[in-house]
């Protein structure tokens, strides 16, 4: 028997709830035949797949980050705006495709509005720099009365967009990056862009790119240069991540949570480092703006492509276990909620995203949808600390770590706690119990498991996997106790006075 304490007393943090983010790339069918596809049966008079606009609500994305990734670091935003007969088709560096800029900067504003988010959007500061990224937010977040901003106007978008959250580059340690720097070139780099930014709109705030994984030979000094020189005018640094199996090994991976829980924790130390040698009170808080399940191992490689027309391009079917692993990444962004204001599910549709589209054709919703999906449709406005004592699994990548990853949130204004748990163990169920505050019922337990967790979904059978209900869960002398399935996820929502 597990034992899992939770109380409202015990807070780590209000939810900023874009942490519920994702990610939109011209990479592969993301965008092309993805969220925009002009003549298919559900596209509005924008173009837009209204089939995939629906489940980016029903997924509950609250903001997206634009336009990459690895293109955006090769990218003039100057070849997407105004008519589309006059834009040019060029070579994206980054994965070798034609890119025919029919879809741009005042397409995916348009775009966000309808899907109800927030656009975060990245300037390149691989093969351009501070003009580029000036003219932009001109573009973008002034008000009629410069050349730029008339620009904007002249173009059919008389109001300012408003754009409040800016990345300062992609992934600018990769060497694999268009325009790569060291961590002293980009940092100047950076903190003069930002320094021209702030002249132009004061009150945006700027993402710092931070290493593009924990296990880069740069990450942790690339931290310290970049913050060292950028402190005073970034409010963000990023993290990016990918998972998948290594050579077979199905119980680290399920035990993935542990590495990102680690590299947010040293980034963490390294920012607040940076803070006491400046003897700063301002805290710097982070973005986790690329993460999700990415079987690399299946991807040739930038150079390892032809170049080509926009086609599919690491489309992953997602298993069961894919979900779990997903759901248990979520819970630890929340555990981090004091310091994670902003995260991204990368990335949104067809290129390793929760939702699948075919070309003038059907779209579903991946296995990962459904965490995602749930914990942001039910999760509260604080998260809360819990505790385990429970059953341990040992681990080929991690060590001996909690069978358990758990997180809760609390909504003050009705009440209501809501669990969130993965049992990461793939061969062991466990049966749990949470001691509660008098008067809280059970109204709901939802699962997501399969005897069968090579499971998929497909345009065929696209509700192959799913969240079921779980009907045993019940509150006996102020304890709620529930069985969990080996290599699950589950939501238990808790709420005074209710029924099942």
């Amino acid at each position: 028997m597990a034992r899992l304490a939770v109380d409202p007393a015990f807070v780590v943090g209000a939810l900023d709830r874009r942490l519920f983010g994702s990610f939109v790339e011209h990479m592969g069918r993301c965008v092309y035949t993805g969220i925009y596809e002009p003549g298919h049966a559900s596209a509005d008079p924008d173009g837009f797949r209204e089939d995939v606009l629906a489940l980016v609500r029903e997924l509950g994305v609250t903001a997206v980050r634009y336009p990459g990734g690895n293109f955006v670091s090769n990218y003039r935003w100057e070849d997407g705006v105004g008519p589309k007969d006059q834009r040019p088709r060029r070579l994206d560096l980054a994965w070798r495709a034609v890119e025919p800029n029919q879809f741009g900067t005042d397409e995916f504003v348009a775009w966000s509005r309808k899907a109800g988010v927030d656009p975060i959007w990245a300037v390149n500061l691989g093969t351009r720099g501070i003009a580029e990224a000036v003219e932009l937010l001109e573009y973008c977040n002034l008000p009629a009365g410069t050349a730029t901003a008339d620009r904007r106007v002249a173009n059919g978008a008389p109001e300012p967009h408003g754009i409040k959250v800016w990345c300062l580059g992609n992934e600018m340690d990769g060497p694999w990056q268009i325009g790569h720097k060291t961590a002293e070139e980009y940092a100047r780099l950076a903190e003069e862009t930002a320094n021209a930014m702030r002249r132009v709109d004061p009150g945006i705030e700027f993402v710092a790119c931070g290493s593009s994984n924990r296990h880069m030979p740069t990450f942790g000094d690339w931290e310290r240069t970049v913050l060292e020189r950028t402190y005073d005018l970034v409010d963000h640094i990023s993290l990016h991540v990918y998972y998948e199996p290594k050579d077979g090994d199905q119980q680290s991976f399920l035990a993935a949570a542990e590495d990102m829980d680690r590299f947010i924790d040293s980034v963490v130390a390294t920012a607040d480092h940076v803070k006491a040698l400046k003897r700063s009170d301002k805290e710097i808080t982070l973005s986790f703006d690329e993460w999700n399940v990415w079987y690399q191992a299946r991807f040739p490689g930038e150079l390892g492509l032809d170049v080509r027309e926009v086609g599919p391009l690491i489309e992953d079917t997602y298993t069961v276990d894919d979900a779990v692993v997903v759901g248990s990444l979520l819970i630890t962004l929340l555990r981090h909620a004091d310091r994670v204001k902003i995260a991204c599910l990368a990335q949104l549709v067809n290129v390793i995203g929760p939702i699948r589209t075919e070309p003038d054709g059907r779209a579903w919703r991946q296995s990962t949808f459904h965490p995602f999906a749930l914990t942001a449709k039910h999760a509260g406005s604080t998260v809360l600390r819990t505790e385990v004592a429970g059953p341990d699994i040992e681990t080929a990548a991690y060590g001996r770590v909690p069978a358990l990853w758990s997180t809760a949130t609390y909504e003050e204004s009705t009440g209501e706690v809501v669990l969130f748990v993965v049992n990461r163990s793939e061969t062991d169920k466990v049966d749990l119990e949470v001691p509660l505050q008098p008067g809280l019922r059970v109204v709901e337990h939802l699962a997501l498991y399969d005897d069968d967790r090579s499971a998929v979904n497909t345009a065929e059978d696209p509700d192959r996997v799913v969240p079921r209900r779980v009907d045993g869960t019940e509150v006996i002398n102020d304890s709620c106790t529930a069985t969990l399935p080996p290599a699950s996820w589950h939501m238990i929502r808790l709420s005074p006075g209710g029924t099942r």
